[in-house]
């Protein structure tokens, strides 16, 4: 396959190791990779040629991916965008699909994972089993405090007003990887 050939792939995250591991195994896979670390070095990149797919991290410096998704879906409606996040919750998984995405992804996730989810049908699938427990309070608290965070653009201050919790302590708990269920 020539470079020509390839579809093109931006893959924007603000974790080198990750970013750079993650470029090496696309490319592998027959991607043509073009990588940022924030939403306007992808941004410059993507206006020269916006990407056949993308895979945009959920929390960088700056912006958030959710802006770069809503971004990338103005340059070319037809791109297909996977949102990755080590901050997982219902509230920006939704947000990521309604501005476009196609799929979300929680890290850890690896090439074969990202390659599945960008060629994943759009289409809902009804066979996804569903889980017979309820979330855990930890879970339900940690899926409020992001929605709530959210909300209130990533402001951990006017978050921690809205919820009425002293800052030092969202804080803590969004340090704090969320529980599995």
């Amino acid at each position: 396959m020539t470079e020509d050939d390839r579809s093109t792939l931006l893959l924007v995250d603000d974790d080198d190791t990750f970013r750079e591991v993650l470029s090496r195994a696309l490319e592998r896979r027959g991607y043509a990779v073009t990588s940022a670390a924030s939403v306007d070095g992808a941004l410059l990149k993507a206006v020269t040629q916006p990407p056949e797919f993308a895979v945009v991290d959920l929390k960088m410096p700056g912006d958030s991916g959710l802006v770069l998704i809503e971004k990338l879906i103005e340059l070319d409606p037809n791109t297909r965008i996977v949102m990755l996040t080590g901050y997982a919750s219902i509230a920006t998984a939704i947000e990521a699909i309604k501005l476009g995405a196609i799929h979300y992804l929680a890290k850890p996730c690896d090439a074969d994972d990202v390659v599945a989810a960008l060629n994943k049908s759009i289409e809902g699938d009804s066979s996804l089993l569903v889980s017979e427990s309820p979330l855990t309070v930890n879970r339900l608290e940690w899926e409020h405090i992001q929605r709530v965070l959210a909300e209130h653009q990533g402001n951990i201050s006017s978050t921690a007003r809205a919820l009425k919790m002293h800052r030092r302590t969202l804080q803590r708990k969004l340090s704090k990887h969320p529980s599995k269920e």
